[in-house]
């Protein structure tokens, strides 16, 4: 039976990138794995500082979103390889993620995200579902450790 996580308030929420779970990545404390993803989408450092800082994952997400400042120029060729790196950390960096993660056996996850036809299901079940992609290769890469 497929798990199907979104929101931090309904069963494996915390496997949303919205959880409040901070990572250590380049040298830097990150509040959630959703500051450090939506950071990696510019060049600029005074800018990527602004979304380490923000108040909620939701604010940076909308910071990230923005497009005042440019995307860097290879986002696309980039973006799967960052999500895995920072999703991974937060995963190594909190035991109690790691064994939810794994106890979810071999099981299909979901990111029932209806707007989100890249990263989650999209509204009508369509969507790549990458992020839940990632989250059951880095089960494997756990069990193998």
């Amino acid at each position: 039976m497929p798990i199907y996580f979104y929101s931090q308030r309904m069963l494996y929420g915390e496997f949303s990138n919205f959880a409040k779970y901070g990572v250590k990545m380049d040298g830097e404390w990150w509040p959630t794995t959703e500051h450090y993803f939506q950071a990696q989408k510019f060049v600029d450092p005074d800018y990527r500082t602004q979304i380490r800082n923000a108040d909620t994952p939701k604010r940076a997400a909308e910071l990230g979103r923005s497009r005042r400042v440019p995307l860097r120029p290879d986002w696309e060729d980039v973006k799967d390889d960052i999500m895995y790196a920072c999703v991974l950390k937060k995963f190594e960096t909190h035991p109690e993620l790691r064994e939810r993660l794994l106890s979810t056996g071999d099981e299909e996850i979901i990111e029932n995200a209806p707007g989100d036809f890249y990263w989650g299901c999209g509204k009508d079940g369509t969507g790549k579902n990458m992020l839940g992609k990632i989250l059951m290769d880095i089960r494997t890469a756990l069990r193998g450790e």
